[in-house]
């Protein structure tokens, strides 16, 4: 299955927080959009790496998403190398995306750059024709995306540009409280029960997001907003293309 695009990311909940309402957008758009998590988030203080891919299934319905795939590295421990730069070159050959989106540049997370850095040489890599990668016993074609653009997480970092994400914000909110053992869904429903309180638990996280949101519509006019960081210079035939 080709992919409009493919978001890569470091873990399960990435996406969901940062541009699921530009991959809604899309979808409604008829693009076909799809996620593949690097890890499963098992160094998480709440919930279970089990728990993580229940909820990761439940909030890709939600959002509508063609497929996602999860590629079990190592939370926290992964690196960006040779071997694992082949693994996410494989992921990106058999999907064939013309866009990729990755977390941010650098974020309170250190997986979070970790994981854009890897993604960004992973692209370059499975470009080059002498690199080998197989799927299901057959060897791939090079691909590369025309684009590499970063999500914003937690730091706040000067977006290159921003998406209005106004008729998209309730689905975005439904597919960020289905990780009910990771963030705060209501009052009196804490989905873990038990469990420690952690940064991103608390309903001030859940306004954190809202706060930010708007802060991103209010500089375009809009609601609310994601905003993106371009990895390279965009190419457009025509500056008019921009308006």
């Amino acid at each position: 299955m080709k992919l409009d695009i493919l978001v890569i990311c470091a873990h399960p909940d990435d996406a969901e927080l940062s541009c699921s309402g530009t991959l809604v957008k899309a979808i409604n758009e008829g693009k076909k959009v799809g996620i593949v998590d690097l890890t499963k988030g098992e160094m998480g203080t709440r919930g279970t790496p089990e728990l993580r891919i229940q909820e990761a299934e439940k909030a890709s319905k939600i959002m509508g998403l063609a497929v996602r795939d999860n590629l079990g590295f190592a939370d926290f421990f992964f690196k960006n190398d040779a071997e694992h730069q082949k693994e996410v070159s494989r992921i990106i050959r058999k999907y064939k995306p013309d866009l990729i989106i990755t977390n941010a540049p650098e974020d309170r997370h250190p997986d979070h750059g970790k994981g854009a850095q890897l993604v960004v040489d992973a692209c370059f890599m499975s470009g080059l024709r002498k690199v080998e990668t197989f799927e299901d016993g057959k060897s791939q074609e090079p691909w590369r995306p025309v684009n590499v653009f970063h999500m914003i997480q937690s730091n706040f970092l000067m977006p290159d540009f921003v998406v209005d994400v106004t008729e998209e914000w309730e689905t975005k909110v439904e597919a960020i409280k289905a990780f009910g053992s990771q963030f705060f869904v209501g009052e009196g429903a804490d989905a873990a029960p038990g469990e420690p309180q952690t940064f991103i638990s608390t309903p001030q996280f859940m306004q954190f997001l809202e706060a930010r949101a708007r802060e991103y519509g209010q500089r375009v006019g809009a609601q609310f907003a994601e905003g993106f960081i371009k990895s390279a210079p965009i190419k457009v035939n025509s500056i008019l293309d921009l308006i």
